[in-house]
């Protein structure tokens, strides 16, 4: 399959059909094989990452977090993880809490008036739509084939930026596959936790590095990173070892 959507879509009817048990084995061989660097192996773990971060594959999810532990399978486990600091998820609010940009208009939009607006923006009305705080808008701006790689990663490195709308960021295979995108996610410590740690699973060797050493980045994340940087093998495909410690 060509198109990262129909992957995607596949790969979550696969987890929607799936037996558990038989599921989480094969998911831990092609987890195992990622982490290897197998090319055909990684390529089918983005289709899983997506899968794994749409909202329809939470009970799933929550199912082969818990045969991964059982087991164990330490492969998928990594990929499924729920950090600690998930008991407890910290209260964001509501979007229509936050403050709205200024639309020129002469007075405050309301949520359809934004969302009408972000099905055909213009470039100026869409640099104030990627910085609406409501995750509705923005997913429908991340749709838009006028929106640009630049734009997404302005928002997904912003901070403080809201969970919810990193989390559609990550939920749009056209902008969650970029790898400076995917990088921004994981290093954002507003993104969800159970966002940030399948995605972890797609990084590089110098990117786990770079993750793994960053002080903003939840511990959680942290320690995820540098379970992952000890399976990579050596010739990870991807920056050498000297262009790493520039990356440092």
């Amino acid at each position: 399959m060509p198109d990262a959507s129909l992957r995607s879509a596949y790969m979550r009817s696969v987890l929607m059909r799936g037996e558990v048990v038989e599921l989480a084995a094969m998911l831990d061989i092609l987890c195992a094989r990622a982490e290897q660097a197998e090319e055909s192996a990684r390529e089918a773990l983005v289709a899983l990452v997506d899968a794994l971060n749409h909202e329809a594959c939470g009970d799933v999810v929550q199912l082969l977090r818990e045969e991964a532990l059982g087991v164990p399978h330490l492969a998928l486990e990594r990929l499924v993880r729920q950090p600690l600091a998930m008991i407890e998820p910290r209260d964001v609010g509501r979007p229509e809490d936050d403050r709205v940009p200024d639309y020129g208009k002469g007075r405050p939009l309301t949520l359809g008036e934004r969302k009408s607006l972000a099905r055909r923006p213009n470039r100026a009305m869409m640099d104030r739509l990627l910085r609406d705080p409501h995750p509705d808008v923005i997913r429908m701006v991340l749709a838009n084939p006028k929106v640009v790689e630049e734009d997404v990663l302005a928002v997904a490195a912003r901070r403080p930026c809201r969970p919810d709308v990193l989390a559609e960021i990550a939920r749009q295979p056209r902008w969650a596959h970029r790898p400076r995108i995917r990088m921004a996610l994981v290093l954002n410590p507003d993104t969800p936790l159970e966002i940030a740690a399948p995605v972890a699973g797609l990084l590089l060797r110098h990117e786990l590095r770079l993750v793994a050493s960053s002080p903003t980045v939840a511990q959680a994340v942290r320690a995820l990173c540098l379970e992952h940087l000890e399976r990579r093998p050596p010739g990870e495909f991807g920056p050498s070892s000297e262009e790493d410690e520039t990356l440092q």
